[in-house]
Parts: structure tokens; C-alpha cells; sequence
């Protein structure tokens, strides 16, 4: 079968069947560009002609980028090749015994119980601070990303039965449950929010000045003020709040699989990284504190 029309089939299967995104549609069909690009320099027309030297002569040319990039060249053509053998187009999948190359994976970065006590110690005053105390606490009492807590509305907040509902990514709906910090000052929150509807309609649980939805950048700039104010590391993130959330509960003993169920990862080794930061930090106050570590 010609290459180009291979790579087209493959992209449509991906979108019609799989669900592929745009963002991810457009991705594949660069890496697969390049990928017959290349194939083509080599007089290879068809899917039947490429082999496995041809597969790991093009990862050898791809070295010099960055490990991720490679990592993801070799998952989408993998991907590709498991499907011309699932369609019968070829007889072999000829990138089966190719290794993806070792990815290090960073460490997230996390706040200490202390700096977040100290984060999240907000003075109320204006109708912005409820605003802002609830968010932040709903974040890191939640684990929630960003883009969930700016796309919360009134209606996905159960207090009575205390949690929330979250969709996450990939239009995938979680339950996560609601703590007594949280709770409380989601109720003084919504107490005040009709304050800042300025007679407008909108659903959404977070307000900006301009009485509709808070955005992302909203967020961050805000986040930013905080940090300032706190005298905290600017370079802290929304994501920060989410990774201490998880990070605070594998030390105090919680389940990594209930912990999986509140991130919304789909895959536990994902989660598994905040066992890798806890340890790191065992080995980091060890260090520090034991008398017989150095002379």
C-alpha cells in the first residue's frame, strides 16, 4: 500500500475511531510527515518495503532533538505500524522489538504543610479574598488543576453531601470529596458571590471583577500577587498546589490508588512520581538530621 495514503487511513482510524483531538491529530501528522519524509529519501514508497533498519535509522536521525520528541516520534509510529498489522496491510509489525528511549522524568515541585499554611493564610476582607481563599483552598484541598477549577459552576458543588464533580481530561467525569477548610469557606465564598455578578448571568462558581468567568490567566495573575504578598517562591505554580496535594497525602500514609481516583489519572503510574518524591525527601532529611550521616 502507498505510504502517503497508509498515513491518511491511519489518521482518519485515529479521529474516527479513537477519538483523536485536533491538537493530537496535528502532531501525528507531523511526526508522520517527517517520518515518509524520510522513508522517501530512502526510495521506500510502500508500507510493505519499510523494515526495521529503516525505522531505527530514522530514530538514529532524530537523536539530536530532545529525548521527549524522539519518545513521541517512536509512539506515534509504533502506533501506526500496530495498525497495519491490525488491518492486514502488512504481516509483521516491524517496530515491535524497538525500545522507546528512556525518559527521566522531573521531579514535580511541591510545597512544604508550612507554606501552604502560609499561602492560604488570607485576610478577608474584600469579596476578591472569599473569592481567592476558596479557590486556593478548593485546589489544594481537592488536587484540582487549573483548568477544573475555572470551569467549576455552581452546580457541580454538592455541600450537603460534601464533594464536588470534576471533569477532567478527556471529558472524564471523577467525584472528589470536599474537607472541612474547603467547605467552610466555599460557604462564606458563596455568600458574597452575587457581589461580583455586577447583574450579569453566569454559572461558573469563580468570578472575575468583570462578573463572568475567571481565567486562566486570571488566575495565575492572582496566584502571583499571593506569592509576592507571602513572600513565597514566585516561580510556584497552580500546578504546585495540585502536586502538594497529592505529595502531602502519600506522607501521611493515604492509599496511592485513592489517590489516583482524586488526580483523575487514568494510568497509576502516573501517580506513582509522588512516591519518587517522598522517598527523595526520606533521603534529604536523612541527610540533614542524622548525626552519624557525615563526620
Amino acid at each position: 500500500m502507498n505510504l502517503k495514503d497508509a498515513i491518511f487511513d491511519f489518521i482518519n482510524y485515529c479521529i474516527f475511531e479513537k477519538g483523536l483531538s485536533d491538537k493530537t491529530k496535528v502532531s501525528y501528522e507531523n511526526d508522520l510527515k517527517v517520518y515518509r519524509e524520510f522513508l522517501e529519501k530512502r526510495h521506500i514508497y510502500k508500507v510493505e518495503d519499510i523494515s526495521s533498519d529503516e525505522v531505527t535509522a530514522f530514530l538514529k536521525l532524530r537523536s539530536k532533538e530532545a529525548t521527549t520528541t524522539v519518545a513521541h516520534n517512536l509512539t506515534v509510529i509504533k502506533n501506526f505500524h500496530k495498525y497495519l498489522l491490525k488491518q492486514k496491510i502488512v504481516t509483521k509489525d516491524v517496530t515491535e522489538f524497538i525500545e522507546r528511549p528512556k525518559l527521566r522524568k522531573a521531579l514535580p515541585k511541591t510545597l512544604s504543610i508550612e507554606d501552604v499554611d502560609k499561602l492560604l493564610d488570607i485576610k478577608l476582607v474584600t469579596p476578591f479574598d472569599y473569592r481567592n481563599k476558596a479557590m486556593l483552598e478548593l485546589m489544594y484541598g481537592c488536587g484540582l488543576r487549573v483548568s477544573e477549577v475555572i470551569n467549576l459552576t455552581i452546580n457541580d458543588i454538592d455541600i450537603n453531601n460534601r464533594f464536588i464533580r470534576i471533569m477532567g481530561k478527556g471529558s472524564k467525569e471523577r467525584i472528589v470529596p470536599l474537607g472541612e477548610y474547603a467547605i467552610n469557606y466555599l460557604e462564606e465564598y458563596l455568600q458574597i458571590r452575587d457581589s461580583l455578578l455586577k447583574q450579569r448571568s453566569c454559572d461558573k462558581l469563580f468570578l472575575n471583577n468583570h462578573g463572568l468567568a475567571m481565567s486562566r490567566q486570571g488566575f495565575f495573575k492572582n496566584l502571583k500577587k499571593l506569592l509576592k504578598e507571602k513572600g513565597l517562591n514566585p516561580d510556584v505554580s497552580p500546578h504546585t498546589l495540585r502536586h502538594s496535594f497529592a505529595t502531602h497525602l502519600i506522607n501521611r500514609g493515604a492509599d496511592l490508588r485513592s489517590i489516583q481516583e482524586m488526580l483523575g489519572h487514568s494510568d497509576i503510574s502516573t501517580t506513582k512520581i509522588y512516591t519518587e518524591v517522598s522517598d527523595t525527601k526520606v533521603v534529604e532529611d536523612y541527610k540533614k538530621y542524622h548525626p552519624r550521616n557525615s563526620k
